[in-house]
């Protein structure tokens, strides 16, 4: 056992290879060096075993291994020991007197420490281990399992003495032999636990041992079994032989060291050998990196000459990545794989395998080695701005490895070269620059140098990565000024930037911390500066404050400023006269008054007749006013003078207000002076309108005027065009936001504002024509400032629009249209400019609804193969549809990004003034822009759904800005037009806003005919109206004249109480009707208010005329059915004017209440119900229809009745006369009117041929005529009545009274023609007294032989 104190012993392996004329016998106790040598290390005699006796005798070289074993209390002198060995160059020469020895290799064989709990642990290095003697009597290392007869590589404890001598390599090969015995085989031979098998087992394992033991590293022999064949014996050695001529010779002592019953055969004798190999890298470190170049080594001894290369299982050949070498020495087979550039891709396990078969060998020679390849992942710093002022910066490139192992290089490329110094820490290396406002002339900054660090390794592999250096140099900067410091409000005025600095990122201009619009200053720069001019066309109180002009160049900025004071400064339209148009009396002082919101002093000269008066400031108010009282002389011969005011501010800039018109008069005779003037009878004066309510809080006068006229002197209203407070506010911060210095950021906020206003202002936009024009004002200011669109803005516009063209402004919009015809052309402007500027969300356009418009769009992409097609439903009114479809061909030629926007108006068609009489918009009016200028015909088809399927003749159109001198107006250039029965395709070849114009005329080539018809329809019409007025009225003078002879039973009464309210509500509705025509021009209404009060009474009257004869109908029905139930004269009367006057009255003021709010009451170029619009019309032909149905099927009952009379039903013969009569009046006129009506409901629903128009303007015209006819001259009792009045002189024929009774007539007694007949329309009579000589009814009959009728 070693001393106390040792705690590290080591073993050396020495090969020891003798001259020639070494002695055989040599002591080699003569060469063991006690190394080192000193207290700490001792070291053993070599066992005696090994001493030879010396023999002079010549020999040729013996290699020897000598073991020696050093021990060490010191553990760093293992260490040093270790090195020291490592760095020995063999083979070492040692010459003696008595031999020459070469020292061939020393292995440091194993080595014992105490672990950390104080254990002996005798481990083995260089790939040595234990033999099987000592691991079984030592406890094996816990990492060791070791099986039976197996080597071990570590040990628990010191060994006994000696066993340390018996060493053995760990990577000793396993042959498999197998021989043959020339005897029989027995079954006994299968089991192993069989005796014949045990013997056999135990005889020949002997032998082998005896005979292989003397193999190098010879570790064991054993028996595996026993096959048919004679016997063949299998058996596996564990040794390390070099040569296969080793294990032959040791093959070759089996049959020596084996009893001669076994017949053995020495020819039999063969190999399986699979022998592990070594790859070993060359001239490459333990680390390979992407692009290194590896070179691989693998060798045997065996003599083999055929070998391969796998990676991964992968068969390796030469290639422009890999090539292979390989040469033969003597008995050593050696091979090179050398891999170029490799990637992580070669990564993996790379196999070298020498292969050797004969007949009596099978050679494997297998050695595997793993390779990483590691990624050179270069981290740089981040690209950097330098500021050329003395900065320093600091360049980094990293790696996850050792920068040791890689030669650092920098490289800089640039205009600007800055050399630095570099250094390394762990992992990076570092490159240090400082930049000097020398470095950086101004023409370069913002140029850009690149800085690449290199890192290159032995083999020569270079990786590399850039790093951009921008150099940036302070400017100087300053702000020029194209006029004072000081500026007049409503001036223009410019201030221009200038930077030494050539380049730059962009500018900026603000206003104290208010960024403004880019749009308001361009930037330019030359080869030695830049330049930003910000140009102010109008400065207003937003434009005051300290300007600051920045030049951004990456994260630096350079700045100047300056500070522009606006001075207050009415502008023109902003002051306020007093009066705009006036009277002056001469020789009576005028007061003169010009105002202005600013509160500002200002010096205000009035100039009168081209003389100037100083003006007097009136006390403090809101407004400021300033008055001169100006006297006219009466000698003057001037009759209208002109007064302009100047108001002038501290910079001596001024402003003249518009002109001030004053009539001279010189009378004071019927002159009105009351409140704030004086005037003639006539005379028109104009105020300004009066102070807003809000004045307080916004400094702007209301926009727009009152009218006053003299007239029973008094001053009267005539016209007020002021604006409401609130919209004039959203028109004042309209103008502000749009000549403001942040247009574009404040649009959407106004927009909401403007939207807001618009609905809470609804009434009053709807009530005034210069509210309504206002607000399409504003929307065109903004419409020219708009950029961007985001979703919630443009909600808000088309909301704003909205308002603006819903059904409840038509009647304004035609009041504005004939004041200012520019309003609805602008409107369709900006909607379009709007449309254009609207920004997609998600790529895609959000739809926007509302009630009376509605968008649409799409989102052309990169590569997009799909058509646009869009269509357009608006449920509230009806039959307007339409759709947008653009064909993928011309989708393909927008560039990508760009948007389509459609959108489709439902009443707009009321609100474009038409060119055109004859042609109306028949159906939706729809938009559709792009936000690209194109430049070559665009091809788009638009489906429109006719509204009015009646008109014909339909043109494709769309609104041409550039018509009527800005007017705008439709034009069918680019455009053609397909029919197809309700609906018309339009196809044009350009963008714009398109709609369908139709006319009455069904085509184009019966256009001539459609004239000609519409004339001749119109002459029956004006005739038929003529004849049917006279025959009204000759109706009427008969029913009077005859009344008395007519009227004298109760059946008999009724019918022609009927028949005279039927001719006069007929004649009313006629009068109204010629009422109705004298409004219209043409196709257009001269005096809506007329035309509604016509379309009313019309409607009102001709249901009237329909009710009376339901009322009639109903009469006859009730004599004949209810003959036996008796009612009162007056009932019936009441029941009768009920239903003739009570009921259309109702269905007429319910028709007009539903549909005026929504202006589709009347049609828009006739005095009637609306069709097209609301079915208003319904509200009279139904009725009419349903009295008709009714009237015939109580005509059908009454026939049968009279035809088939019960018992107890006959009425009197005069009665039963009176109703056959009414029967004929009511079986006649009901067809007729019935039919009239039928035709008119075909006439409007449908397109119809010219004979249905024809009966219908006859039927319809002459009614008059046909109620003359078959109401009144076919009753025989009527014709009896004339013939004997004016035939015979004779009034009343069958009167035998010979006295009369005395009673008075009532108010409207019938005295006289005029006073009858209007009683009886209203169902009365005079009192008079006949005798009747016929037989009449019990329910008419009293005691008394005289009658009273009433």
């Amino acid at each position: 056992m070693p001393p106390l104190g040792i705690t590290v012993s080591c073993f050396l392996l020495l090969i020891i290879i003798t001259s020639s004329h070494a002695l055989q016998d040599f002591n080699f106790d003569l060469f063991i060096h006690y190394s080192p040598a000193s207290e700490n290390g001792t070291a053993k005699n070599v066992p005696g075993e090994l001493h030879r006796q010396k023999r002079n005798v010549d020999r040729p070289p013996v290699e020897y291994t000598v073991v020696i074993q050093i021990s060490f209390t010191d553990s760093s002198l293992w260490k040093s020991m270790t090195n020291y060995v490592t760095n020995l160059k063999f083979p070492i020469l040692v010459n003696t007197a008595e031999a020459t020895m070469n020292i061939s290799r020393i292995n440091i064989a194993r080595v014992c420490s105490p672990s950390n709990n104080s254990v002996i642990q005798c481990s083995c290095e260089g790939g040595y281990g234990w033999p099987t003697a000592v691991c079984g009597a030592s406890s094996v290392c816990p990492s060791i399992i070791p099986t039976e007869e197996e080597i071990c590589g570590c040990i628990i404890q010191l060994p006994s003495e000696g066993s340390y001598f018996h060493h053995g390599n760990i990577f000793a090969i396993s042959i498999k032999m197998s021989v043959t015995l020339n005897v029989i085989f027995q079954n006994d031979l299968r089991n192993p636990s069989s005796e014949l098998y045990r013997k056999y087992k135990r005889d020949l394992e002997d032998a082998f041992i005896a005979s292989y033991k003397s193999l190098p590293d010879f570790i064991s022999a054993k028996v595996t079994g026993f096959r048919n064949g004679n016997v063949i014996v299998d058996y596996e050695v564990k040794a390390s032989p070099e040569t296969f001529t080793q294990i032959e010779c040791a093959s070759r002592n089996v049959l020596r060291s084996i009893d001669a019953s076994y017949k053995l055969d020495p020819n039999s004798f063969l190999y399986s050998i699979e022998i592990p190999g070594e790859i070993s890298l060359l001239g490459t470190s333990e680390d390979v990196f992407s692009g290194d170049t590896v070179k691989m080594k693998c060798a045997t001894k065996l003599g083999i000459k055929n070998m391969s290369w796998y990676h991964s299982g992968h068969l390796i050949s030469n290639s422009s990545w890999s090539s292979i070498y390989t040469q033969h020495i003597n008995e050593t087979t050696t091979s090179f794989l050398t891999l170029k550039y490799v990637t992580q891709d070669d990564t993996g396990s790379y196999t070298c395998i020498f292969t050797n078969h004969t007949l009596r060998y099978k050679v494997s020679v297998t050695a595997t080695n793993n390779i990483t390849v590691t990624p050179i992942n270069i981290v740089p710093s981040k690209n950097t701005e330098v500021v050329c002022n003395g900065t320093t910066v600091l360049l980094s490139c990293c790696i996850d490895r050792d920068i040791q192992l890689f030669t650092r290089n920098w490289i800089q490329y640039g205009a600007i070269g800055i050399s630095g110094t570099t250094s390394v820490t762990a992992n990076c290396t570092v490159y240090t620059l400082q930049a000097n406002q020398s470095h950086c002339p101004s023409d370069l900054s913002g140029t850009k140098s690149t800085y690449t660090c290199e890192l290159r390794r032995q083999n020569g592999t270079v990786t590399s990565k850039s790093i951009q250096v921008t150099f940036l140099r302070i400017a100087n900067v300053a702000i020029s000024s194209s006029t004072k410091v000081q500026v007049s409000e409503g001036r223009k005025f410019s201030l221009t930037c200038i930077s030494d600095m050539s380049k730059y990122d962009h500018v900026t201009w603000q206003i104290g911390p208010k960024i403004i619009d880019p749009r308001l200053y361009v930037s330019t720069s030359s080869s030695t500066e830049a330049r930003s001019m910000l140009t102010v066309m109008s400065a207003t109180q937003q434009w005051n404050g300290t300007y600051i002009c920045t030049f951004f160049q990456k994260f630096f900025q350079s700045s100047a400023n300056t500070t522009v004071e606006i001075v207050p400064l009415p502008l023109k339209q902003h002051i306020i006269l007093d009066p705009i148009q006036g009277v002056i009396q001469c020789n009576t002082p005028r007061v003169l008054r010009c105002c202005t919101a600013r509160m500002e002093n200002y010096n205000v000269i009035f100039t009168v007749e081209e003389r100037e008066f100083k003006g007097v400031p009136e006390r403090e108010g809101n407004p400021r006013c300033y008055s001169y009282n100006y006297t006219k002389s009466c000698s003057s011969v001037t009759n209208v003078i002109t007064v302009f005011c100047d108001f002038m501010n501290r910079l001596q800039d001024k402003v003249t207000s518009p002109p001030m018109r004053l009539t001279v008069i010189k009378e004071n005779k019927g002159m009105c002076t009351d409140g704030f003037d004086v005037g003639e009878q006539g005379t028109q004066i104009i105020k300004p309108c009066p102070i807003s309510k809000y004045v307080n809080v916004r400094s702007n006068p209301i926009r727009g005027n009152l009218i006053y006229v003299c007239a029973n002197k008094t001053w009267n209203l005539a016209s007020n065009s002021c604006l409401s407070d609130q919209l004039n506010t959203l028109f004042s911060d309209a103008e502000s936001l749009v000549s403001g210095p942040q247009t574009t950021a404040q649009i959407p906020t106004y927009l909401e504002n403007l939207r807001n206003g618009a609905v809470q202002g609804e009434q009053e936009i709807n009530n005034s024509p210069q509210n309504l024009g206002a607000l399409i004002t504003i929307l065109d200011l903004v419409s020219e400032k708009v950029t961007d669109t985001e979703p919630r803005a443009m909600e808000n516009f088309l909301s704003t629009v909205d308002i603006i063209v819903s059904n409840s402004t038509i009647d304004s919009w035609k009041k504005l249209n004939n004041q200012e015809t520019q309003k609805s052309t602008k409107l369709l402007n900006s909607v379009e400019k709007f449309s254009q500027s609207f920004q997609p969300v998600d790529n895609a356009i959000p739809s926007i609804i509302n009630s009376n418009l509605q968008l649409q769009g799409t989102v052309i992409t990169e590569n997009s193969t799909s058509d646009y097609h869009t269509s357009f439903i608006f449920s509230t009114s009806a039959n307007l549809s339409g759709n947008v479809f653009i064909s993928a061909n011309e989708i393909q030629r927008l560039e990508a990004n760009t948007t389509i926007i459609s959108v489709a108006f439902s009443t707009l068609k009321y609100i474009l003034p038409q060119s055109n009489e004859t042609d109306v918009v028949n159906g939706l009016v729809m938009t559709t822009t792009v936000n690209r200028n194109l430049t070559q015909d665009f091809q788009i088809n638009l489906t429109f759904a006719k509204s009015n399927a009646s008109l014909g003749n339909p043109k494709c159109v769309f609104w041409n800005f550039s018509l009527s001198e800005g007017v705008g107006g439709w034009d069918h250039t680019g455009c053609e037009s397909t029919d197809t029965g309700s609906s018309v395709i339009c196809t044009c070849n350009h963008l714009s806003s398109f709609s369908i114009l139709m006319s009455p005329n069904m085509d184009s080539n019966t256009t001539a005919y459609s004239n000609a018809t519409e004339q001749a329809l119109s002459y029956i019409t004006y005739i038929g109206l003529y004849i049917s007025v006279t025959s009204l009225v000759v109706c009427i003078l008969i029913e009077s004249l005859v009344w008395k002879y007519v009227t004298k039973n109760r059946t008999s009464y009724m019918r022609h109480v009927c028949i005279l309210n039927i001719a006069v509500s007929l004649l009313i509705a006629d009068i109204w009707f010629i009422v109705a025509a004298s409004t219209l021009n043409g196709k257009k209404t001269v005096n809506e208010g007329v035309c509604i009060a016509a379309t009313f009474f019309i409607h009102l009257f001709y249901l009237c005329v329909f009710f009376w004869m339901l009322a009639m109908g109903l009469m006859i029905f009730y004599h004949l059915v209810f003959i036996l139930h008796d009612t009162s004269k007056t009932i019936q009367k009441t029941v009768v004017f009920c239903l003739g006057y009570g009921c259309p009255l109702i269905i007429s003021v319910i028709t007009i209440a539903v549909t005026q709010p929504h202006y589709a009451y009347k049609r828009e170029q006739a005095c009637w119900l609306n069709w097209e619009k609301s079915k208003a019309l319904l509200a009279f032909v139904l009725p009419a229809l349903i009295i008709v149905a009714v009237n015939l099927i109580a005509g059908v009952v009454v026939i049968v009745k009279i035809l088939r009379p019960v018992v107890g039903d006959k009425p009197s013969k005069q009665e039963r006369s009176s109703l056959i009569q009414a029967i004929k009046s009511v079986g006649i006129l009901t067809p007729l009117l019935g039919f009239t009506w039928g035709f008119g409901l075909v006439i409007m629903i449908e397109e119809s041929s010219v004979v249905i128009h024809i009966l219908f303007n006859l039927l319809n015209a002459f009614q008059g005529l046909f109620i003359l006819l078959f109401g009144t001259l076919r009753d025989k009792k009527v014709q009896e009545a004339l013939l004997k009045k004016y035939l015979f002189g004779k009034w009343s024929f069958q009167q035998t009274q010979s006295g009369t009774l005395d009673v008075s007539a009532p108010v409207l007694s019938m005295s006289s023609p005029l006073s009858g007949t209007l009683n009886n329309v209203m169902g009365k009579s005079g009192k008079y007294f006949i005798s009747s000589t016929e037989t009449c009814s019990s329910s008419e009959c009293n005691s008394s032989t005289y009658s009273s009728i009433q």
